[in-house]
């Protein structure tokens, strides 16, 4: 557990010195950008001194990533607030958005998963299998667009824009949530049931399994004690993986549905060359995918006995 929790500290460490570094490639200064055309180069200079602008990089990223560990992420140079006051809420909303994904996701995918594994070369298993390799090969945003098309436009079901009300949240309108859900639900579904399917492949043809058939226990009660304990291990590193890329990978469907999530916050950091909110968004994100990977390696470890007594 502290060598696991080591490395993911060290992978985080990493992940924030790429991305200090990259947040200082983003093209313009974010001094000029923050008091506008009309400033002078005194104004600018000042700025840029007030906020350490002009400090080396080494010392700058060293004061920032202290902050960062005290849980200061700095001010924004475009509106003057705190970093986490400009993007908790957005944070949020995206974390519902994936949230909600992911129930709906490990529902459907532990369904068909199982459905189609079980019945390898059936009828049942050819046409689940081939709908789901369909629906990864179309991206994301044309899924989105067609169903705002469909499901908005045409049968008038459902709102085409997730427009919050003013001061509220997304769940004072639930229905805005739907098409951006199943958007990313039908394409994070069909991905996880393949992995589904395999590990039910693999656990279905065990001999424990098999044993299990032969000992005349019935078929649900081989499911629950037998089959899926034995798929948890890589359901659950798969299913991490899709969490922090859900986190990294909503800004497509955010942005056709008009949801105010991160990607409304990173779109407008990267106007106004606000590096402390391009930053604090990233930090926040390889926060999350280092969390969810870790908790999955501990969880394969604690399901599987060999990786076990391993650790």
């Amino acid at each position: 557990m502290g060598r696991r929790l080591a490395g993911a500290l060290g992978t985080l460490l990493g992940a924030s010195a790429l991305l200090f570094a990259g947040s200082q490639m983003v093209p313009g200064d974010a001094a000029s950008a923050s008091l506008g055309a009309g400033a002078t180069t005194a104004e600018v200079a000042r700025v840029r001194a007030e906020y350490g602008l002009d400090r080396p990089l080494v010392q700058q990223y060293l004061e920032w990533a202290g902050r960062a560990v005290r849980g200061d992420l700095g001010r924004s140079l475009y509106d003057r607030r705190p970093v986490l006051d400009v993007v908790v809420t957005p944070f949020l909303d995206t974390g519902l958005l994936v949230g909600l994904t992911v129930l709906a996701t490990v529902l459907l995918a532990v369904a068909l998963g199982l459905l189609t594994g079980m019945r390898p070369g059936s009828r049942t298993d050819r046409l689940l299998s081939g709908a789901a390799v369909a629906i990864v090969s179309v991206p994301q945003f044309v899924t989105a667009v067609l169903l705002v098309l469909l499901l908005g436009t045409g049968l008038r079901l459902l709102p085409a824009v997730s427009l919050v009300p003013f001061g509220g949240t997304p769940l004072d309108r639930p229905e805005i949530l739907v098409l951006p859900v199943l958007s990313l639900t039908l394409f994070s579904a069909s991905w996880a049931s393949r992995i589904v399917r395999a590990a039910v492949l693999d656990a279905d043809a065990a001999p424990y399994v098999e044993a299990a058939r032969l000992a005349g226990l019935p078929e649900r009660r081989v499911i629950l004690r037998h089959l899926l304990p034995a798929t948890v291990a890589p359901c659950v590193q798969a299913f991490a993986w899709l969490i922090a890329a859900l986190f990294g990978g909503t800004a497509v469907v955010e942005r056709v549905f008009g949801y105010p999530g991160l990607s409304e916050t990173l779109v407008g950091a990267v106007q106004h060359h606000d590096t402390p909110v391009l930053e604090g968004v990233g930090l926040l994100l390889a926060m999350v995918t280092v969390t969810c990977l870790t908790l999955a390696d501990v969880l394969a470890a604690v399901a599987t006995p060999k990786l076990r007594s391993a650790s």
